[in-house]
């Protein structure tokens, strides 16, 4: 009987040891890895945690410290006609659409009514955008500023471009108090990292 508890026991943690692993995954320093099933690479400075679960076809989201206190969305290669992350209900919250007639300029208002709808924001606020480097690309680079449902206020910055019709795009956002001041070096260094 003994040995069946062992046994048991030893399969459960097996089983949660693997869950854990898929959970979170560590993404280590020095490391490229592809993000968001695309062609996209990013090299980190630091060990990041990717994150479990997907809000969309062609996303992913990393942490250093919890979703809440730091999160870097990838967007990579988000086609002509879709939108950033999977609509709950087309008919009821439909979102923005990426097109083949988006420019860049029109970016930041995408990433804006997407959120809206899709975090359910009610204030959301479009800052400073100006052309950048993403990619090894003309772009464009934007902050926003945001409350969200608990009431607190996240300040966000983003990195985009289009390469063949397609849209890639890496958006950081963290508590305006501290968190965001904390990490955005780190994500600007994993943004410059970036690759197609």
């Amino acid at each position: 009987m003994n040995r069946q508890i062992a046994i048991s026991l030893a399969a459960v943690l097996a089983l949660s040891a693997s869950e854990v692993s898929y959970a979170h995954s560590l993404k280590k320093q020095g490391e490229a890895v592809q993000v968001a099933d695309s062609n996209m690479t990013v090299t980190p400075s630091r060990d990041w945690n990717r994150l479990s679960g997907k809000v969309g076809k062609q996303t992913e989201s990393w942490t250093l410290d919890g979703e809440q206190l730091n999160d870097v969305t990838f967007f990579g290669g988000i086609e002509p006609g879709k939108p950033l992350v999977k609509e709950r209900s087309k008919k009821h919250d439909p979102l923005p659409k990426f097109t083949e007639t988006t420019l860049l300029v029109e970016v930041p208002e995408l990433l804006e009514g997407t959120y809206r709808t899709y975090k359910e924001l009610a204030a959301f606020t479009l800052g400073a955008s100006a052309p950048a480097k993403f990619l090894g690309r003309d772009g464009v680079r934007f902050a926003y500023e945001f409350t969200d449902r608990d009431g607190l206020t996240r300040k966000g910055e983003a990195y985009a471009v289009i390469v063949d019709k397609r849209l890639y795009m890496t958006a950081f956002d963290a508590p305006r108090l501290y968190y965001y001041d904390r990490a955005i070096a780190e994500f600007r260094a994993l943004t410059d990292s970036a690759r197609l």
